[in-house]
């Protein structure tokens, strides 16, 4: 466990002043944290990821992701189930891609306000994109939280050109 927060320490200090990595920069940092959490926990956590290939290449800002799967397996362990489920999905719609953080927690019905992570998140997004940009939480039909980013798609290499 020691050697992957390690791991997780340089890569996040590796790309620190870096405001904007790819999805898939962005993945194997989450990939990193969810691996500690996963020794944590054990058998009481499983996160899937939903990633559409061709949104691999999308830009987003760095360490997007962490803190709000960082509060669904919170909320979900917190929930008491046998075992926290979170789904982290990606597609794209046109000019924009769209990012879901899901769970089987106690979604956001109890929860009064944003914590840190969610309104610091919000913050930089819209320093980032302006109004160009959708963060929405909800609850699940079925119970717990629901996660919904929605940012311009920039493809890295359509950046590198210019």
């Amino acid at each position: 466990m020691i050697a992957r927060l390690s791991e997780l320490l340089r890569l996040s200090l590796s790309r620190a002043g870096t405001p904007l990595v790819s999805l898939e920069q962005e993945l194997e940092l989450l990939g990193r944290y969810v691996a500690i959490q996963e020794v944590r926990f054990s058998d009481q956590l499983r996160v899937q990821l939903r990633i559409e290939p061709g949104t691999l290449r999308a830009l987003v800002p760095s360490l997007l992701l962490q803190p709000i799967v960082e509060n669904a397996i919170r909320h979900s362990i917190a929930a008491g189930h046998a075992t926290a489920k979170v789904d982290v999905e990606s597609s794209r719609s046109g000019d924009l891609l769209r990012l879901e953080v899901s769970d089987n927690g106690q979604g956001f019905g109890r929860t009064v306000g944003e914590g840190e992570g969610l309104r610091n998140t919000r913050e930089r997004l819209t320093q980032l994109y302006g109004d160009r940009h959708r963060l929405q939480l909800a609850d699940r039909a079925g119970g717990g939280a629901l996660v919904t980013i929605e940012l311009p798609f920039e493809d890295d290499h359509a950046r590198a050109d210019r």
